[in-house]
């Protein structure tokens, strides 16, 4: 098995939970017979070379790959091992946690997320996961996205939460959401969707919040796409349909931990296969675009959704509750 965590998230936790949950899985692993190797790089690019040496056979391989950190480590995750049948295992010390909390695992549990992998190795219990794939015009290589691709207000929100130094993942979000809210504006996009049903529709959308969901939560526990499946083969596209009010965006903040924001409408939403995202003269510039909580660009990207593409760890409990 490999680990691999983050030591400078959560404004420089992150190495402590990596300690934590290293010694967690090395205790497993004497019980069960398996070794551990600490992956952990100096950066993003650094930890997922360092995967990708050990799973092209360079300084040994290993079976499963367990992440130790919020959405972004779970992106680092799937990035470094697209196009391999390779389990991933998660255990979910982030800010957000926003993934695992939509498949059911541990959320700042270590222990329990990880005798849960433990589980989940010795019984073979997995689940195959839709993943959603981003494709830019830029000279880039595709780009894996687990939970959601945010290209408008949510970006902004995110893109803030993380430049906080509030110390609990909620609070940051909570506290970004009432910053960003003050200057709610509307950005243009050219949107062509491939429909559910096969169906193309090409239209453009002023609105200050345009999403792909592959999961139902963004921002700390936020239900922005509770009709979201891990494994239907589809994507979600939701937006804004106006510019909310004062009123309405307080309406929309009590709802926004029950599942309920749908239901404000203020929201429209579209299940899809494919949506090609441009940007449109009918409003501002959209900021950048934010995947599982972390920066991936700008407009204009292609994104389409890999059916059943990821394999995770999911103990006998949790799959048994999926």
């Amino acid at each position: 098995m490999a680990m691999v965590g983050n030591p400078a998230a959560n404004n420089g936790n992150g190495a402590r939970a990596n300690e934590l949950v290293l010694g967690l899985l090395k205790q497993e692993g004497e019980w069960y017979g398996f070794d551990v190797v600490d992956l952990t790089g100096s950066d993003y690019e650094d930890s997922v070379t360092r995967i990708q040496d050990r799973l092209s056979g360079i300084d040994g391989g290993f079976d499963d790959l367990v992440v130790v950190g919020g959405d972004g480590m779970v992106a680092l995750g799937v990035n470094a091992l697209a196009g391999t049948t390779m389990p991933l295992g998660i255990v979910a010390m982030g800010s957000g946690n926003d993934f695992a909390r939509g498949l059911g695992l541990p959320v700042n549990r270590a222990q329990a997320a990880v005798h849960g992998i433990a589980g989940a190795i010795v019984n073979g219990t997995h689940r195959d996961i839709d993943m959603g794939v981003i494709s830019s015009t830029a000279a880039t290589p595709d780009r894996l996205f687990a939970g959601m691709l945010s290209c408008g207000l949510d970006a902004s929100i995110n893109d803030r939460a993380n430049q906080s130094s509030l110390p609990y993942g909620k609070l940051r979000y909570f506290a970004a959401v009432l910053n960003e809210v003050r200057n709610i504006r509307s950005y243009g996009y050219h949107v062509r969707v491939v429909s559910e049903d096969g169906s193309v529709d090409e239209c453009d959308i002023a609105s200050p919040l345009l999403t792909i969901a592959n999961s139902r939560h963004v921002g700390g526990g936020i239900e922005l796409s509770p009709n979201s499946l891990f494994d239907d083969g589809l994507l979600d596209l939701i937006w804004l349909n106006q510019v909310p009010t004062f009123t309405q965006i307080v309406h929309a903040i009590s709802k926004a931990y029950t599942g309920g924001l749908l239901g404000t409408g203020l929201f429209d939403w579209q299940r899809v296969r494919s949506v090609d995202i441009g940007e449109s003269p009918e409003g501002e510039t959209p900021p950048v675009l934010m995947a599982d909580g972390e920066c991936v660009g700008r407009l204009p990207v292609s994104v389409r959704v890999s059916a059943r593409s990821m394999r995770l760890l999911v103990p006998p409990a949790v799959l048994g509750r999926s």
